[in-house]
């Protein structure tokens, strides 16, 4: 593995090292630049720059926002972004669905770059694009990358090597492009089984996560920061997961974070281990803290915490990025304040730099008034810019867009992705040693929802359109939730019951008393579904996983089994849930199934099943 991934270490040294623009790297006497000059130290450089640099362009630098490829081209605002406010950090918003055009765009951005004052290059982010979650303001489905599990997958894999295979390809993927910075591994722990984005986690066990995310982390940033390095940003401090009634503090009406069995210590434990890994950026949640010693307002805005906690007790002295619009939108526990305040607040709670705003006039005024030192500013921005030349970033911020053709969702990485979503799924139930499905199950016919009728019948497969007329049926679910007339994120962060509703289970009732059952439930959180346990032929539950995955499993093509164990509880019921505490771990009275179990095959005796 690592020797493939070294070759193709040596494919970027021999390919990517031809830049489209020249660099600016001279003053007007003609004299090398001091923070040009890849001979000298990088601290050396840093200093030079920095004393180069305006009050304007410091204060450009502590501003992360987003970016786009609009048609081939830049988005609306970068150019004035980039030229007029200085700044150089962005995420990557969208899959990444072609790495050539995306290659191409992201050296045309540098190049703007470096044309634009004194050429700082942009470092690009972007959200988890491997897995299943589609949505651009928490994850993104990159078309062209290989494709994995989510991190819950992973996490029922129980194998730190495969967490550190993962990352390395992703890193190599994401380098080829030209993002430079994860916005992930998300450890928050998962010990309130309503929240939204539990399915982005790696469970609920602070000791698996722990030793998942190390790996996870030298994956993605490697043995030393260098020129094929991706930053981690390691989410959400001090842990997002014991919300209020399961909510999610993207929107007002989930921005608290409790603490009633008095847990909050659990909380860090992935975080310590994340920061003895070496992760080197660490972004606080949106919610704020109530009925704690804490103050109640965001973490973001929380000195005691952000500058006691994490940096003097806990040792982190990496950059700490707030969430996105912490300041414009989502700003809790300070709903009363301006703007200029949350700005201060932020900077002096001991954040780096402003994820998802382009407001640098903000910091520019708070120095001018004298509300903030120039001194203090300086400390994030030599952070920051110190973080670029050890991505290499000065010295040659360009990708080779035939190598980017080459590396993004090679035979290779696929196929390691492929396999890890067969193997991760949990077999819950299956009596009977209903699965794997006989051979003679080739010729039967199939009632299917959540599949497309085509995944099948380019297998040569039967569907028919009712329960009645089937010898089989298939049920793709998605975990229950409330629905909700809302569009985007509202849409995709679920809530609510986590069971399905009456009138549901009746609807299902009926197809699993008509026809044997096979159900799959995609597990973004937690479902208490015992009437699916009781009355299915066999039920699965899947971390994201493709259709013919899926099929490769019930048939046992090629031997493909389900490996998964259950990184989580499934609770038995929400009235379960509601009664137990949202901090405290495996605490949902008599659980359905606990935290561990999956069910394997028996050995596939029969002839062996043969891609269909």
């Amino acid at each position: 593995m690592w020797k493939y991934l070294m070759a193709f270490s040596s494919l970027f040294s021999s390919f990517v090292y031809g830049t489209p623009g020249g660099y600016n790297l001279r003053s007007q006497g003609g004299n090398l630049l001091p923070y040009r000059n890849s001979t000298l130290c990088i601290d050396d450089r840093v200093d030079d720059l920095l004393s180069r640099m305006t009050l304007e362009e410091k204060a450009g630098q502590m501003y992360h926002a987003r970016t786009s490829l609009v048609n081939g081209t830049f988005d609306g605002n970068i150019q004035s972004n980039v030229t007029g406010k200085h700044i150089t950090h962005y995420v990557f918003s969208g899959g990444v669905n072609d790495a050539r055009a995306v290659a191409t765009w992201h050296n045309q951005l540098q190049q703007l770059a470096l044309d634009s004052g004194l050429g700082i290059p942009i470092t690009i982010s972007s959200d988890p694009q491997h897995g299943w979650t589609d949505d651009t303001a928490v994850s993104n489905m990159g078309a062209s990358f290989s494709r994995w599990t989510e991190p819950l997958g992973i996490a029922a894999l129980r194998d730190p090597k495969l967490a550190r295979t993962f990352a390395e390809i992703a890193r190599e993927e994401y380098v080829s492009v030209g993002i430079r910075q994860a916005l992930h591994p998300m450890i928050d722990l998962m010990t309130e089984p309503r929240w939204g984005r539990s399915g982005g986690t790696m469970g609920e066990d602070a000791n698996l996560t722990s030793l998942l995310v190390v790996e996870y982390i030298k994956g993605f940033q490697g043995d030393k920061i260098g020129p094929h390095s991706v930053i981690t940003t390691t989410k959400h401090f001090p842990g997002g997961g014991p919300m209020e009634n399961g909510e999610d503090s993207h929107f007002e009406w989930g921005k608290n974070q409790v603490y009633p069995g008095d847990n909050f210590e659990h909380h860090l434990i992935p975080f310590k281990a994340a920061i003895a890994a070496g992760t080197r950026q660490i972004m606080p949640y949106y919610s704020r803290p109530v009925s704690t010693k804490w103050e109640e307002v965001a973490f973001a805005f929380n000195k005691a915490l952000i500058t006691g906690l994490l940096k003097e007790e806990m040792g982190f002295d990496g950059i700490v990025v707030t969430d996105w619009g912490i300041v414009t939108t989502r700003y809790w526990g300070l709903e009363n304040q301006t703007e200029l305040e949350r700005t201060r607040r932020v900077i002096e709670a001991g954040c780096d730099i402003f994820g998802g705003e382009t407001k640098p006039e903000l910091i520019v005024k708070l120095v001018n008034q004298g509300t903030l030192s120039e001194s203090r500013i300086d400390t994030s921005v030599r952070k920051l810019i110190k973080e670029k030349f050890e991505l290499g970033l000065f010295d040659n911020p360009f990708v080779n867009p035939d190598v980017a053709e080459r590396v993004v969702g090679n035979e290779y990485f696929s196929r390691l992705g492929n396999e890890t979503q067969r193997r991760a799924f949990t077999l819950l139930t299956n009596p009977n040693d209903f699965l794997p499905l006989p051979l003679s199950a080739l010729d039967a016919s199939f009632y299917i929802e959540g599949i497309e009728d085509s995944i099948l019948e380019s297998r040569n497969l039967k569907v028919v359109d009712t329960p009645q007329e089937a010898d089989y049926a298939f049920l793709r679910l998605a975990s229950p939730f409330k629905p909700t007339t809302a569009s985007g994120l509202a849409a995709s962060i679920n809530n609510g019951s986590i069971e399905f509703n009456s009138t549901e289970k009746s609807r299902q009732a009926e197809i699993y008393a008509t026809v044997p059952t096979i159900v799959d439930i995609k597990f973004n959180r937690p479902a208490a579904v015992p009437e699916i346990a009781d009355a299915a032929a066999a039920l699965l539950g899947n971390y994201g996983s493709s259709h013919d995955a899926f099929l490769d499993i019930v048939f046992g093509i090629d031997k493909w089994a389900p490996e998964g164990r259950l990184p989580f509880d499934l609770p038995r019921s929400m009235t379960a849930v509601e009664s137990s505490k949202e901090d405290v771990p495996f605490d949902t009275r008599d659980p359905l199934f606990r935290f561990g179990h999956g069910l394997q095959y028996k050995e596939i005796c029969k002839e062996t099943q043969k891609s269909i």
